[in-house]
């Protein structure tokens, strides 16, 4: 659950629906779950075998396997690059995060009768961002104070399942409503024209391995807490299930509620058929929607992105794991004090992101998440495929699975991940760059 926590977040509920939106609809949902288990399962996989084998933080676990001089700086170019992926992340993460938060406390001041205040909080205003952005930051930190089992473990346990139902109800009550058909076809009946788009290929490559927390030396982490004598084949199949199927539900709700929202006259795309507001399609949609529901859709309106924002929560604790479990096991810091500091110095970096909003959010944003992510994690397939032993990784596979020596697993993964995967992700790239 707190590998799946780590996945299921921003990712799957503001992301997916966003880039489903912005790249053909039923198109760009079919690429992203061909890609989700072709290319992201794989090196999901990889990543969780490099950390348990390693039993440390990312670029220790990655230069540990490395058999000489060359290998080990690839390792921790490999390991260091997915920590600043994961700062990077977090830094701008916190941000849409903050903006959670804000629309949580909205419904909760008109009840209180604080109408200007509601009004505040879901306004564009640089000290809103700010205010919400430090206190998203602060729970992350106090999280990951706690450690491991207390901290990141309990709260993904408790957290995960009333998100999904919640998710569930919203749907069954969104389809009932005018508008919703036109949204369901969009969303589920592709235009397959459009399914070798290259900007839709790259969007959704970086959509599953955004979702999936890869390229970011996080699943490296989770995976050194995992116990020998779990079966990682299936539990990373598991996690990629509940975290596609999250992604899956989320769109299930933005789409159809993006066209109850038209048919109630928001204005969703522009004259040229361009969606309007790409970053902030949740915050536009979804409030139209509650709005339209009376009394109860004040209520709903607080459960929603009370989840959305601890759905944030359960990713940001793990990208703040990745750069704090280095400085712990490198330094020798003390956990407390690594993760207060190095909170705070990803905070300002949220803030000066804050500052040069439409500078700094899209460019942040793309490059880690279309780019760096996918990147990195291709080179952890590389470094599985072609740097360790594939004796060495089927011995640790085995201590969770037996009999995986006789399984189609182990026939298909090793070398799939050893030629397909670094070829198709490196296809991606040229084919959205040429």
């Amino acid at each position: 659950m707190a590998a799946a926590g780590s996945a299921v977040g921003l990712g799957n509920i503001w992301g997916f629906p966003t880039q489903t939106a912005s790249n053909g609809g039923a198109a760009f949902v079919l690429v992203y779950l061909v890609l989700a288990f072709c290319l992201a399962y794989p090196a999901f996989m990889a990543e969780l075998v490099i950390g348990r084998h390693g039993q440390a933080n990312a670029v220790s676990s990655l230069t540990r396997i490395a058999n000489n001089r060359w290998e080990k700086r690839f390792g921790f170019l490999v390991g260091f690059g997915g920590i600043v992926c994961a700062s990077l992340l977090l830094s701008f993460y916190g941000i849409v995060a903050g903006w959670m938060m804000s629309f949580a406390v909205e419904p909760l001041a008109y009840m209180v009768g604080l109408d200007n205040v509601a009004k505040w909080v879901v306004t564009n205003d640089l000290y809103r961002n700010v205010l919400f952005t430090v206190l998203f930051m602060w729970l992350t930190i106090a999280i990951i104070r706690q450690g491991v089992q207390e901290g990141i473990e309990l709260w993904s346990k408790r957290l995960m399942p009333l998100l999904f139902v919640l998710l569930i109800a919203l749907i069954i009550y969104v389809v009932t409503l005018d508008g919703a058909a036109a949204g369901l076809k969009a969303y589920l009946l592709p235009d397959f024209s459009k399914v070798f788009n290259p900007k839709l290929l790259v969007s959704a490559l970086g959509q599953a391995f955004f979702s999936l927390s890869l390229g970011t030396s996080v699943m490296i982490i989770y995976g050194s807490y995992i116990s020998h004598k779990e079966n990682l084949v299936s539990l990373a199949a598991y996690v990629t299930l509940i975290d596609v199927s999250i992604a899956f539900l989320a769109g299930l709700l933005i789409l159809p509620a993006m066209y109850v929202a038209q048919h109630q006259g928001v204005q969703i795309f522009s004259a040229t058929g361009e969606l309007i507001s790409r970053d902030t399609l949740v915050f536009t949609v979804l409030p139209a929607l509650f709005k339209g529901m009376g009394p109860i859709g004040l209520l709903i309106s607080f459960a929603f992105f009370a989840l959305m924002s601890i759905a944030a929560l359960t990713s940001s604790i793990s990208m703040l794991e990745a750069p704090v479990s280095y400085a712990v096991e490198e330094f020798k810091a003390e956990r407390k004090k690594a993760t207060t500091i190095i909170g705070i110095v990803i905070l300002a970096f949220s803030i000066v992101i804050a500052l040069n909003f439409n500078l700094l959010f899209g460019f942040v944003a793309t490059l880690t998440t279309q780019y760096g992510q996918p990147i990195i994690g291709m080179l952890c397939c590389i470094f599985v495929g072609w740097i360790w032993h594939r004796n060495s990784i089927l011995t640790e596979l085995k201590q969770g699975h037996e009999n995986i020596e006789r399984s189609l697993f182990w026939k298909i993964w090793p070398w799939y991940v050893k030629f397909i995967c670094p070829v198709a992700i490196g296809a991606v790239f040229i084919n959205s760059i040429s």
